[in-house]
């Protein structure tokens, strides 16, 4: 298979000019997509914590909550993530849980969300999915790359689930 299509992705940002009228304060493509060792790429588009989800102030630099780094996929404690991930056709899933709630949304393409065991369901373009702290994990069975878009919201540990030391934070 060829190699992956990158990812591009425009994020238009809305905010305040000293007088309090709304304005775009940036309008631009994303420029910290990564690829992963999974051959996926996905690029962060906010980051927020507990106590700001960041509406006022600039967005700059290190004060880009899109350039904010993280220790791994869950948002910071009582915060919350949204990201952009394209599948890269052919490749396995990543398997994984955290504490958090997803909401996902299929923009383009079609992949199949995999679970524990065999169990699987295929989603296309304008699927939504909330997933509750499960072990799961994506994969593109098709020929051209796949856009997922999510927000993840810090949550509690699940009661019961067999993956205890298996999350990825």
């Amino acid at each position: 298979m060829a190699d992956p299509i990158p990812l591009r992705i425009r994020r238009v940002v809305t905010g305040h000019d000293s007088v309090g009228k709304a304005i775009i304060v940036q309008d631009k493509e994303m420029d910290n997509v990564i690829v992963m060792p999974s051959g996926h790429s996905g690029a962060l588009m906010w980051a927020a914590d507990a106590d700001s989800a960041h509406v006022n102030g600039p967005i700059k630099g290190d004060a880009d909550p899109g350039k904010r780094k993280l220790p791994g996929i869950a948002p910071p404690e009582g915060g919350h993530v949204f990201r952009i991930l394209q599948l890269a056709p052919g490749k396995g899933a990543f398997m994984h849980r955290t504490d958090t709630v997803d909401y996902c949304i299929v923009m383009k393409g079609a992949c199949v969300m995999k679970l524990d065991g065999d169990e699987e369901v295929p989603m296309s373009a304008g699927d939504v999915l909330v997933q509750r702290g499960t072990w799961h994990g994506w994969e593109n069975r098709g020929e051209v790359p796949c856009q997922l878009a999510f927000i993840l919201i810090r949550s509690e540990a699940p009661e019961k689930h067999i993956h205890g030391g298996d999350e990825t934070h």
